[in-house]
């Protein structure tokens, strides 16, 4: 048995699901509020008997692993080892000698930093400038403190690290935790006489610290962070997020800040989708791991010449990863902590008014450069063009050609050959799409095709409407391969055991089942007939929009006989959709 059969041989699906939303029972399955969008009606459902889940609002489903991932923000691996966790599993029995050597380690490292973890918390509560620091220069209330689980380390050379000897942790683990450091041939603490800050993972383990010095000494940094370790990576982590995705995924943005006290004081003024990256060193993992839970990112960094150029330099990263990227800018205060002491809504305000990344650097540079004087005019259009560059939409890259043109006093086309004579393979900047997913496919055709789909597998009758459709007209291989197979075999009347030919799509059959259930179930033949159809229809007439836009675009550059090809592909297309039309109104 596989490590991930074993796992859904030992929890439950609505067990697991349960700890993230509010079911009731609601005949064979169980009913609840989507958690992926703000609803009064319940549209997530959870099937027990077949093992799957399915959230009508927003079209997403699957097994448990596929939730977890959802939830948590998390790849396939991490989400086996979270389950594999509450299930009692040792994953290590199923991998590889290196990876098993690999994961003990990580269980020792976190151990270890759990228990670093409440030692620190201990000091803070027996310290009382540490106490004044942290609940009266900083005003962090105490139920903020232990969310965050705030604590301090004792200004002693190896407080830390004496303790840890005594339960028994060897000296190499304390070091590859991050906890310590030979000094003159002795392990001593790494931190010392500072506030400690935990770093958690996604979900909510200690991987490290952010440790702030506590009384000014002249001598080392104010902040250190733990260094790299098989646990911490400062190019990936993000602060924050164990407690801010979901806030994120219900609001569907996320603002980026420089500091942690920054995510601090906005969770404890109720701002919950607030996270912050070591400084402003937004790298690609960072916007990979936020894009998982939404893709509108919105930074807020300080509009110093660090923070401009971590601007620009997130531009084409933004763009290669496909989120759309915009600036906050803070009127009252220098960061969000300040901001929020003086008026927290001013904050919340102000991060629901975010400035489209272009927009913004358009409008700094405009501000700080002579537009007056050719080398300022030369000098604020590189800036811009080499932004304006990175735009793939035509008519989004126009606008700002315009634009610029127009705030310089010069002519577009001057512009134009500028641009055209400095071309690079920079990735484009994309805005948001918020009808399409991260494949440009539209969610309502999604969810076209698998109603269609699913009515077909349980009803043979309606596989008539097989005809005249064709396989590019469905996306996803899933999909593909289900309409391959009923194409095929047209005569297998019930789907509820899945063919083996179709095992490997068998999560995505039982989403369409549970789908027909409750939806279609009750519905006589006469009306599946008329909803499959519509269904039909409407398939076909994306297929066909879609296909003309390809035509089209074709045309625009090709040669006559090309031409002829082209414009008699357009008719097919048009022929098609008649017939479509005939069949519905039929």
């Amino acid at each position: 048995m596989s490590a991930i059969d074993e796992i859904k041989e030992r929890i439950s699906i609505e067990d697991i699901v349960s700890q993230y939303v509010q079911l009731k029972r609601a005949g064979r399955n169980f009913k609840g509020l989507s958690p992926f969008n703000s609803e009064k009606s319940p549209s997530f459902i959870v099937s027990p008997e077949k093992q799957i889940w399915h959230d009508f609002s927003s079209g997403k489903g699957g097994n448990v692993f596929s939730f977890i991932m959802e939830m948590e923000g998390l790849d396939f691996r991490g989400a086996l080892e979270l389950l594999a966790r509450q299930a009692g599993i040792d994953l290590t029995k199923y991998d590889s000698k290196t990876y098993r050597n690999d994961s003990k380690t990580k269980d020792k490292l976190y151990e270890i930093l759990e228990i670093a973890t409440k030692f620190y918390q201990i000091h803070l509560s027996k310290n009382i400038s540490a106490q004044e620091y942290v609940f009266k220069k900083r005003s962090i209330d105490k139920p903020t403190a232990l969310a965050f689980k705030i604590g301090y380390s004792p200004n002693s050379r190896s407080a830390l690290t004496d303790y840890l000897k005594k339960k028994g942790t060897p000296e190499n683990l304390i070091k590859s935790a991050g906890l310590g450091v030979i000094y003159d041939g002795r392990m001593i603490d790494m931190f010392r006489g500072r506030i400690m800050i935990p770093l958690a993972d996604q979900t909510g383990r200690t991987i490290g610290f952010t440790a702030r010095e506590l009384l000014s000494s002249g001598n080392g940094p104010k902040y250190i962070n733990t260094p790299q370790t098989l646990l911490y990576d400062k190019s990936r982590h993000i602060f924050g997020l164990d407690k801010a995705k979901e806030a994120i995924r219900k609001l569907n943005y996320v603002v980026v800040v420089e500091g942690n006290m920054d995510v601090i004081s906005s969770y404890q003024a109720g701002i919950n989708q607030v996270v912050a990256t070591a400084g402003t060193a937004l790298t690609e993992y960072h916007l990979k791991g936020l894009n998982r839970f939404t893709s509108d990112i919105r930074l807020c960094f300080d509009r110093d010449q660090a923070g401009i150029n971590a601007t620009e330099r997130a531009i084409p990263i933004a763009s290669k990863v496909g989120v759309s990227l915009s600036m906050i800018n803070i009127s009252e205060g220098k960061d969000p902590d300040e901001l929020i002491k003086v008026n927290k809504d001013a904050w919340l305000k102000t991060i629901e008014q975010p400035i489209y990344a272009v927009d913004w650097l358009v409008d700094y540079y405009q501000n700080i450069i002579d537009l007056n004087s050719g080398q300022g005019k030369r000098q604020f259009s590189d800036i811009i063009l080499r932004v304006i560059k990175n735009i793939d939409d035509p008519v989004e890259k126009d606008h700002y050609l315009s634009k610029l043109a127009k705030t310089i006093d010069v002519s577009k086309s001057a512009l134009s050959e500028k641009l055209e004579n400095n071309k690079t393979d920079t990735p484009t900047l994309r805005k948001k799409q918020k009808s399409n997913d991260d494949n440009g496919r539209t969610y309502d055709l999604d969810r076209y095709q698998n109603h269609f789909l699913g009515l077909l597998i349980s009803n043979s009758e309606l596989r008539i409407l097989l005809e005249p459709m064709l396989v590019d007209m469905f996306l996803g291989d899933s999909a593909k391969t289900l309409f391959n197979f009923l194409v095929l075999n047209p005569e297998i009347v019930s789907y509820e055991i899945v063919p083996s030919d179709l095992q490997n799509i068998e999560d995505y059959i039982k989403v369409l089942l549970l789908q027909y259930d409750e939806l279609y179930k009750i519905q006589d033949n006469t009306e599946l007939h008329y909803e499959a159809s519509l269904l039909q229809a409407k398939i076909i007439q994306q297929y066909v929009k879609n296909k003309k836009q390809v035509i089209s675009d074709k045309l625009k550059n090709s040669t006559t006989p090309d031409s002829k090809i082209l414009l008699n592909q357009a008719k097919e297309l048009d022929k098609l959709l008649r017939i479509n039309k005939g069949l519905i109104n039929d």
